[in-house]
C-alpha cells in the first residue's frame, strides 16, 4: 500500500458564515487540498436567519456539517465563540495536523496564535479587508475576494475561447466582483509578451524554472495604494532573503526564495498580482536577474539575485 496518503496533511476547516460568502466555497476547498486534506469540514452561524440560506444549497453538495449557534443576545457574535471551542476540542483530539480559519474576522487572531503554538499549520482565508493581526498570525493568508475574481475572470476567458466561431450573444453577463486585467493595471516592468495558460496555480515554494512559460490571468481589483506597499514589502523582502541565503556572486535558488516568502509573508501569492508562478512575478519587477545552471546530472535550476544597482 503506498504511504502517499499517510504524507498528507489533515486539515480541519472551520468557517465562519457571518463573515464568508457562499461564492468563495470551491476557492477555500481547492486552496487546502493544495496543503492537504480535509478531515473535518464544518461552518458555524444561525441557520434559522435568512441570511444564511444561500448557503444551505452547498452544504450537501460539498459535505459541510452546519453547526447551529443561536444568537444569545443582538449584536453579540456566539459564532466566534462556537467555532473557537470546537477548534480547541479538535486540536485536543490529535486527529488533525492543521487548521483552515475561513474568516476576516480578527477576533479569531488569539485562536490562530494559540493553534501554531501547539504545532498546527494554520491557513487563513478572508477578504481584503481581514485585519492585519489576523494575517501575520497564520501560516498562510489567501485574499478570497481576488483569487475567486481571478478564477471568474478565467472562467471567462475559456468561455470565450469556447464559443469562438459560433455568434455571441448580444449582452455577456459579467462577474459580480469586479475584475482588472493586467494590461489595464501595469506591473512594474511587466513583459509585454507574456501570455496566459491553463496549468494549475502554485503555492508558495514552486520550483517551476520553465524560463518562458506565460503566466498572465486576470486578476482582482487592488487599490493603488495597496499595490505599491504591497510590492514594497515584496521587494525588501525578497533583498533580505538574497541578504541571508545568497552565494558569492549573489545568486540564491528560485525555489528557496518561494519557500522564504511563503515563511516571511503570510499573505503572498503570486496569484494577487496577476500571476500563475513565482519567477515571472518576480522578473516583472525589473530589479532581479536569473541564472539556470545545468549539474552534473543535467538538471537545470533557477537562481536569483539582485541587478547591480538596483538593490532598495
Amino acid at each position: 500500500m503506498s504511504d502517499s496518503n499517510e504524507r498528507d496533511l489533515r486539515f480541519a476547516i472551520l468557517i465562519d458564515a457571518d463573515n464568508v460568502s457562499e461564492k468563495y466555497i470551491k476557492i477555500i476547498l481547492e486552496e487546502v487540498a493544495n496543503y492537504g486534506v480535509a478531515t473535518y469540514k464544518r461552518i458555524y452561524g444561525d441557520w434559522t436567519s435568512p441570511r444564511l440560506a444561500s448557503w444551505k444549497g452547498c452544504l450537501l453538495d460539498n459535505s459541510i456539517i452546519p453547526m447551529q449557534q443561536y444568537s444569545y443576545t443582538f449584536g453579540k457574535n456566539a459564532t466566534d465563540s462556537a467555532m473557537i471551542i470546537d477548534a480547541m476540542d479538535i486540536l485536543y483530539s490529535g486527529t488533525v495536523d492543521g487548521f483552515a480559519i475561513i474568516s476576516s474576522d480578527s477576533d479569531f487572531t488569539r485562536l490562530v496564535s494559540r493553534l501554531r503554538e501547539s504545532g498546527m499549520q494554520v491557513i487563513g482565508m478572508g477578504e481584503q479587508k481581514t485585519p492585519q493581526p489576523f494575517i501575520s498570525a497564520c501560516n498562510q493568508f489567501k485574499y478570497l475576494d481576488l483569487l475567486y475574481a481571478a478564477h471568474a475572470a478565467e472562467q471567462e476567458g475559456e468561455d470565450e475561447g469556447e464559443a469562438e466561431g459560433e455568434e455571441r450573444p448580444r449582452q455577456r453577463r459579467r462577474p459580480r466582483t469586479r475584475v482588472a486585467k493586467r494590461k489595464d493595471v501595469p506591473m512594474p516592468g511587466a513583459d509585454a509578451d507574456e501570455g496566459k495558460d491553463g496549468r494549475q496555480a502554485d503555492v508558495p515554494g514552486d520550483t517551476d524554472d520553465d524560463a518562458e512559460e506565460p503566466s498572465e490571468v486576470a486578476f482582482g481589483e487592488m487599490s493603488k495604494a495597496d499595490r505599491r506597499r504591497h510590492l514594497k514589502k515584496i521587494r525588501e523582502t525578497v533583498n533580505a532573503i538574497v541578504d541571508k541565503f545568497s552565494d558569492e556572486d549573489g545568486w540564491v535558488s528560485l525555489g528557496l526564495m518561494g519557500d522564504q516568502l511563503g515563511k516571511r509573508l503570510p499573505d503572498f501569492d503570486v496569484r494577487n498580482y496577476g500571476y500563475k508562478k513565482l519567477r515571472p512575478f518576480l522578473k516583472s519587477l525589473g530589479v532581479y536577474e536569473f541564472d539556470e545552471p545545468v549539474d552534473e546530472g543535467g538538471r537545470r535550476h533557477v537562481n536569483i539575485r539582485v541587478i547591480d544597482g538596483e538593490k532598495m
